[in-house]
């Protein structure tokens, strides 16, 4: 764990950045090494479709933390469960299928 100069990273924290070349990116942190104030990043979103599913090295100052997200709806719910599959995060695709499934029986009461 160490900071970037605007927030403390950790591993699992949701980042986004700009890399050397310019190619914009959106991940999680996978792993980091304190000593060369380097992350390695999971790559869920870029604008370069190569890079997506795939882990990058950068220096920490190239990326900022994402603020955590409550998603409130069901179309925010089934991105996410997307982002989840694409990142292979088999916790959080539970956790978000119990919120859908949630979502989907509250809406089958009102009914």
């Amino acid at each position: 764990m160490f900071t970037n100069g605007n927030s403390v990273l950790k591993t699992g924290d949701w980042v986004k950045g700009k890399l050397k070349n310019g190619e914009l990116i959106i991940g999680f942190i996978e792993s980091q090494s304190i000593l060369d104030g380097v992350v390695k990043v999971t790559v869920a979103k870029s604008d370069n479709r190569e890079m997506l599913g795939k882990t990058i090295s950068t220096l920490s100052k190239n990326v900022k933390k994402l603020p955590l997200s409550k998603a409130v709806n069901k179309e925010q719910i089934l991105f996410l469960i997307d982002l989840a599959l694409l990142t292979g995060d088999e916790a959080w695709f539970i956790e978000l299928s119990s919120k859908l499934n949630s979502i989907n029986e509250l809406v089958n009461v009102v009914r």
